[in-house]
């Protein structure tokens, strides 16, 4: 008997401890460049996810016009996308923060100046957050943040850009930033962005860089680069990109079972650990990734 309190606390340290390593996180995925990857309610819908990054708007900045792109699934030139503002509230109902994603990899965006990025945060908010506009591409329906998936053009002023839409949580409804940068240390676009420690959410891509991703038995090279992430950049919480099917990208697949046994024991540790984001809801149905990893993730 007078062992046992001594082995009761032991036991809660032990189990303290547990829980401190295997913080849950979430899962976040990019919607809306597939038309066969199903509506964004289903998406939602699934239970699947926390986050859905609806992708893209790919042309805005230097006089442009904003486009947004959603590939198949919607026309905007005929104001056909507003039919979207009930999935978004369908989503949004479900706790679930929905996130316009700017850029993409084959879109025409490019800011010249600091007014530049004034006037491009100032038409993201009265067009898809939280302001007043008579041509909202997405209706009615008030979107939860910024995500910057800048993968061209140039690397200035997009720290401008995030401190202006920032500036646009004190009018309410906190306007969440994420961002999506390359896993090699610094991204050479949204670098210096990231470093004014406005983002929520930084999900880093890592795939397509051999360097910093996962090949098969080396976990090396991702585990440096995490840790890098998560000790330097000033985000609430860094997410482990990763493309949903071996098809998702040009490298970097990691098999679920991999991740659940190998990677994710090795960076959950770290309080900046904030769950996976996964590229993109068309290849994770193919898949089934998302559904594998929930449960570890």
């Amino acid at each position: 008997m007078a062992f046992q309190k001594p082995t009761f606390w032991l036991l809660c340290s032990v189990l303290f401890q547990l829980m401190l390593n295997t913080q849950g996180g979430g899962i976040a995925i990019y919607w809306g460049q597939n038309g066969n990857e199903g509506t964004l309610a289903e998406t939602c819908n699934t239970g699947d996810y926390d986050f859905v990054n609806l992708a893209f708007l790919a042309t805005f900045g230097n006089g442009q016009t904003p486009m947004i792109n959603l590939a198949g699934h919607c026309d905007p030139y005929s104001n056909g996308c507003t039919s979207l503002s009930d999935d978004i509230k369908t989503c949004q109902s479900k706790g679930i923060k929905v996130i316009l994603s700017i850029g993409g990899g084959a879109g025409s965006y490019y800011l010249a100046s600091s007014d530049d990025a004034r006037q491009v945060a100032t038409y993201l908010w009265n067009n898809y957050l939280g302001g007043q506009s008579s041509s909202r591409p997405l209706g009615d329906a008030v979107l939860d943040g910024i995500d910057f998936d800048i993968e061209g053009g140039t690397n200035l002023h997009w720290d401008d850009l995030a401190r202006y839409l920032s500036g646009y949580s004190k009018k309410g409804k906190k306007v969440y930033l994420t961002a999506a940068p390359q896993c090699p240390f610094p991204d050479a676009w949204v670098g210096g962005a990231l470093n004014t420690g406005l983002f929520d959410n930084v999900w880093v891509q890592f795939y397509n860089n051999p360097p910093c991703q996962y090949t098969s038995g080396d976990t090396a090279g991702l585990e440096a680069a995490w840790k890098q992430w998560t000790s330097t950049i000033p985000a609430t919480k860094i997410f482990l990109g990763l493309p949903a099917a071996p098809d998702a990208a040009g490298s970097g697949f990691i098999p679920t079972s991999d991740l659940t046994s190998t990677i994710l024991p090795a960076i959950k540790g770290s309080d900046k650990y904030g769950g996976v984001m996964l590229w993109s809801k068309y290849y994770d149905d193919q898949t089934g990734y998302s559904k594998a990893i929930k449960s570890d993730v």
